[in-house]
């Protein structure tokens, strides 16, 4: 049995060496792109070469870098597949060989592409407006099917003809707007395999900068330290960066521009004219940048750049004068001399003195120049900014010019001084002659000369009457000689005076008169007066002659009293000769309370007016007084006007001094506190002074606690008032109405009242009254009485006699004092006489007895 086994086994074992069998594992296989994977080939037999061949047919040598064969024991082999691509798929073949004999296997290897997003970045940015193409590269085999969603939902390309899905997945949108920002879901699908992937890629929209110029023009003032604000505002997404360039040249902050925080706002320091010109202000982001100007307008101040002093001599054709200004806006030029100004074009009818400007420059000219042209010249440029003032000096140069009084006056040992103002330029010397000779000399010893720079004074102090006549003033100068000759002459006495009028008064009298017609050379010193009682001694009085001095007053004189006046003229050679006396008479003291010997003597010799009498009423609303003065004695000189004051006598402080004129009669004062003593002082003033002051003392009225009527025709009353007064006779109409109602039919509010407060019975109430002790005597019961309790004080006209006939005052108890009783009454009710009585007025009562009473 053994040997048969045996025997079995071998047979087997020499089948098998002699047939070789090749097996791959795995049989088949899949590989994604990129990975890898292995294959085992398995030989059974005894094999000596085992090869691997690539799906070309080409055997696949050891050691590839994408296809690695290793063979790791006699019978098996295997083949690597590194980083799979397509290019990789096919038929694999392990082939064993082992002699003549050789066994194969093959594999198919499959390569598939799984889904793989090669690009979709994000954030992917466009700018606002242009057309989107969102990137989203997918790769897979089979090719996947995209779908776009947008905030979660599906993008249907077929609703919006702004989104489309292009062949390569790409989504476009056209015109993208800011609203379209937000994340986008690209998604990958590959039906065959249920493969799906995506990715989210945010959409970023840019949006191109707006900016605008606060200002587009900006206003500046140069060379006085003052800065220049320039600002833009910009806007856009993302936030845009501001710059500014002026000239091409991006400016920076430093020492001459400085810029705030976000670049907005350029301040340029220290502003000059240069500054001037366009600056750009530059808005830049993402999506472009934009640009605006702003006008920097630099206003200069005017200044004088020349201006120089000038000279000329006299009766020279021309000297024109020159102003250069600088400034923007262009200055205008102006000059002025002394007080005139001169603007453009000619200034003078004579067409000696012209302006013309000419861009800055301006020019005066002065033709056939004469001294008087001389002096200080201000030129002033001005423009809308401000103005710029520098003087400039002209010189003239002239011969002299001799000036002064030809005639001279003076007596024999009087010394005259002869003035000889000279004007020169340069200064001139100055020589005085006497009959051909200069002086003063060893000949003219009475001859002085005193000299200040423009005058030279010769003192003559006459001797005799050889000393009166010529004398020349000669000045000379590097423009030439002027002589002058001036005469000393003997001086006279003034003329009379001419006495015009007298005018009197009480104590005093006012002469007018006027100067004499010659006052003999030498000024008047002053008039002498002289008045007298007629056929006594003249009394005078010297007055020095001021200016303009016409009239005199006599004062001290007595009331009705003739006098005589006369009058003359003194000056240095002595007195004219008196004017005729003129006679007048003063006028009576007219105050009515001092005797006219008191006012003759004491007020009138003072020359000062009599107090004024004064009367003082309340006036108007009772806080004003009325004031009225009585012109009393005016000292014999006319009043000048009347002082007023007043004060409440409880203070020290015055009042403000009111000055009237001299025709008034009164005068009001308003606005006084309420019943308040007032003390008030009237003063009549004249020539000579003050009067004493007429004193009233006068209390104000109380303050009303109703306002009074407006004077003058007004009505006073407010409109509050109006109001007031017209609610009131509305209120009076429906009392009057309630009254009517009450009494007629018994309706009404005082009905209601009556009823509801005073127990009255109403309309149809029963004849309970007369348990209640009131009356009913009425024949219609909707009507009620009028009651009245009276206490037995009181006199009624049927009191204390026998049973009347009930009338308005018959009480409701018998005579003996029993109480009335009513059948229907179950309760009594007692009305005592000696404790009132009850007066019914019934509206239609019928008269009945006293036993009598009707329910």
């Amino acid at each position: 049995m053994l040997q048969i086994r045996d025997l079995i086994w071998g047979l087997l074992f020499i089948g098998c060496a002699a047939a070789i069998q090749v097996e791959i594992t795995p049989t088949q296989g899949e590989i994604s792109v990129g990975d890898s994977k292995f294959f085992l080939c398995e030989v059974v037999g005894d094999a000596k070469d085992i090869d691997w061949y690539a799906p070309s047919g080409e055997k696949i040598l050891p050691n590839r870098p994408d296809i690695f064969v290793s063979r790791s024991d006699e019978t098996t082999s295997t083949l690597t597949i590194y980083h799979a691509n397509v290019d990789s798929a096919g038929i694999y073949k392990c082939v064993a060989k082992s002699g003549d004999k050789e066994a194969q296997a093959t594999v198919q290897v499959k390569i598939f592409q799984k889904i793989t997003f090669e690009s979709a970045p994000s954030p992917q940015e466009f700018n606002e407006g242009d057309d989107a193409d969102i990137v989203c590269d997918v790769v897979s085999s089979p090719p996947p099917t995209i779908i776009w969603k947008h905030k979660g939902v599906r993008i249907q390309v077929a609703k919006d003809v702004r989104y489309k899905i292009v062949d390569n997945g790409h989504l476009q949108i056209r015109g993208i707007k800011k609203t379209d920002e937000g994340m986008y879901n690209c998604e990958a699908r590959v039906m065959a395999r249920g493969e799906i992937d995506f990715r989210m890629i945010k959409v970023v929209v840019n949006v191109l900068p707006t900016i605008r110029a606060r200002q587009s023009d900006v206003n500046a003032t140069a060379d006085i330290g003052s800065s220049a604000l320039l600002a833009c505002d910009a806007d856009g997404f993302p936030e845009p960066t501001v710059t500014w360039a002026h000239n091409n040249i991006v400016l920076e902050t430093g020492d001459k521009y400085s810029l705030n925080e976000d670049g907005s706002e350029l301040v340029i320091k220290d502003v000059k004219k240069v500054d001037e010109g366009d600056y750009t202000c530059i808005a830049k982001n993402k999506a472009g940048e934009k640009a605006e100007e702003v006008s920097l307008n630099v206003f200069v101040q005017p200044k004088i750049t020349y201006l120089n002093n000038q000279t000329a001599s006299e009766f020279e054709e021309q000297v024109t004068l020159t102003c250069e200004a600088s400034g923007d806006p262009t200055p205008t030029i102006s000059w002025s001399f002394e007080n005139r100004v001169f603007t453009e074009g000619e200034q003078s009818l004579d067409r000696n003195i012209v302006v013309r400007s000419h861009a800055r420059v301006s020019s005066l000219t002065l033709k056939n120049v004469q001294f008087t042209y001389a002096g200080q010249y201000l030129c002033t440029a001005s423009n809308s900014i401000g103005q710029d003032d520098q003087n400039m000096f002209l010189e003239v140069r002239y011969a002299p010019k001799l000036q002064g009084n030809v005639a001279w006056y003076t007596w024999e040992g009087n010394p005259a001084n002869i003035s000889c103002r000279v004007e020169a330029h340069p200064r001139a010397t100055v020589v005085w002659y006497r009959d051909g000779l200069p002086v003063p000399s060893a000949n003219f010893t009475n001859l002085k000369i005193y000299t200040t720079p423009t005058i030279s004074y010769l003192e003559v102090t006459p001797n005799s009457q050889d000393d009166f006549g010529s004398y020349n003033c000669s000045a000379t100068n590097a423009m030439g000689t002027e002589y002058k000759e001036f005469l000393l002459i003997e001086a006279d006495v003034p003329t009379t005076p001419e006495l015009y009028k007298v005018e009197p008064f009480s104590s005093t009298a006012v002469v007018q008169f006027g100067e004499p017609e010659a006052t003999g050379g030498v000024p008047i010193i002053k008039y002498r007066v002289q008045w007298r009682l007629a056929g006594q001694d003249w009394t005078e009085k010297e007055y020095s002659a001021e200016d303009g001095l016409n009239q005199i007053t006599i004062l001290g004189l007595n009331p009705e009293t003739t006098y005589e006046v006369r009058i003359s003229a003194i000056n240095g050679k002595g007195e004219s000769e008196s004017t005729p006396a003129k006679p007048f008479t003063t006028e009576p003291v007219l105050s009515s309370e001092i005797p006219p010997p008191i006012a003759a003597t004491s007020m009138a010799l003072k020359g000062e007016p009599s107090a004024p009498k004064i009367e003082v009423k309340v006036h108007n609303r009772g806080n004003s007084l009325k004031v009225n003065w009585i012109k009393q004695d005016d000292g014999g000189s006319p009043i000048k006007h009347y002082l007023v004051r007043y004060k409440a006598k409880y203070v020290s402080d015055w009042k403000p001094e009111m000055r009237l004129p001299n025709d008034s009669e009164y005068v009001v004062l308003n606005g006084l506190d309420w019943n308040t003593e007032y003390e008030v002082h009237v003063v009549a003033e004249n020539q000579q002074g003050r009067s004493e002051p007429g004193i009233r003392s006068i209390r104000t009225a109380s303050e009303p606690t109703t306002i009074p009527d407006a004077m003058g025709g007004g009505s006073g009353l407010g409109t509050g008032a109006i109001v007031g007064i017209l609610i009131v006779v509305f209120f009076l109409l429906l009392v009057g109405v309630d009254v009517t109602c009450y009494f007629l039919n018994k309706c009404g509010l005082l009905m209601c009242i009556a009823v509801n407060f005073c127990g009255k019975a109403g309309p149809g109430a029963k004849s309970k009254d007369m348990e209640e002790g009131k009356a009913a005597f009425t024949k219609d019961e909707s009507k009620e009485p009028i009651v009245e309790v009276r206490t037995e004080e009181e006199h009624t006209p049927n009191q204390g006699g026998g049973p009347t006939e009930p009338n308005e005052t018959t009480p409701l108890t018998e005579p003996d004092g029993k109480t009335v009783k009513d059948d229907k009454t179950k309760g009594e009710t007692e009305v005592k006489n000696a404790t009132a009585e009850v007066k019914t007025v019934p509206n239609e009562a019928p008269q009945t007895n006293g036993n009598e009473s009707k329910a």
